[in-house]
């Protein structure tokens, strides 16, 4: 019978560890590369949970810092089924014509038609802050989106956290004293730097285009070059016309926090 030795035991144990860590990262190591596509998630601020989604792009690597976009849907994609958001603006967009969007997309589902968008900052931007440390963004070039519902909560989510966005598309939107006690007046002292890109359906007859035009007005009282795009012969659903306009990916993704 073979004797072992202290020393040949330990031995042993030494190269069976070899053995089986074989194949497997150091604990330095960067973060692997995600899986991309659309992924779904959910986030929980204080006692609100929200469920969202995370767009990645198919040539995303964690090697490379991406530009990221926050998108926020309008009244009619609001619910729990954590999957509406993407049936509406951004998201259908990116579905026919992915290669425009070569960012990540966070995508929040707001729970219910009834409140502003916010009344859900906290959880807003939660999901905003755990997509940063899941994913390689570019600090400097996160922008925010938004329709409708989702344009309002453009306008004052984005006044609530200039220091974090790049850029400011909303789409349709309102902002007035009705609504969350802002004013375009409030609202433009606060988002004065960023580059707004604001979009409106001439013949909006759900939200009048005089709302957008009142903050884009504001925004040029204070000092700002805000871009304003009128459809003509377009009522509500402006955002198609929107999203689809050639230069707004770049727009959005290209711009640098000031």
């Amino acid at each position: 019978m073979k004797t072992w030795t202290l020393a040949a035991a330990i031995g042993a144990l030494a190269l069976l560890g070899v053995i089986l860590g074989m194949g497997r990262s150091p604990a330095s190591a960067p973060p692997a590369d995600a899986p991309t596509g659309f992924i779904f998630k959910t986030v929980t601020a204080g006692s609100t949970t929200l469920k969202y989604v995370v767009y990645v792009p198919r040539e995303y690597a964690a090697s490379k810092p991406t530009p990221a976009i926050v998108f926020l849907h309008g009244s009619g994609e609001s619910g729990t089924d954590g999957q509406k958001m993407i049936a509406q603006g951004v998201g259908t967009n990116i579905l026919w014509n992915a290669s425009r969007w070569p960012c990540i997309v966070v995508m929040p589902q707001k729970p219910t038609e009834h409140k502003q968008w916010e009344e859900f900052d906290a959880p807003v931007m939660a999901a905003l802050e755990a997509t940063k440390r899941e994913y390689a963004i570019d600090q400097d070039r996160i922008a925010l989106t938004g329709l409708s519902q989702g344009g309002h909560g453009t306008w004052t989510i984005g006044a609530a956290h200039p220091d974090v966005w790049c850029a400011l598309a909303p789409i349709c939107g309102y902002a007035d004293s009705n609504h969350g006690g802002v004013t375009p007046a409030d609202i433009a002292a606060k988002i004065k730097a960023i580059p707004v890109w604001a979009f409106h359906g001439e013949d909006d007859n759900v939200v009048p285009p005089a709302q957008t035009k009142a903050v884009v007005e504001a925004l040029k009282s204070a000092g700002a070059q805000p871009k304003l795009t009128i459809y003509p012969n377009t009522n509500h659903g402006s955002w198609d016309k929107a999203y689809n306009e050639p230069d707004l990916p770049a727009f959005l993704m290209t711009a640098r926090k000031r």
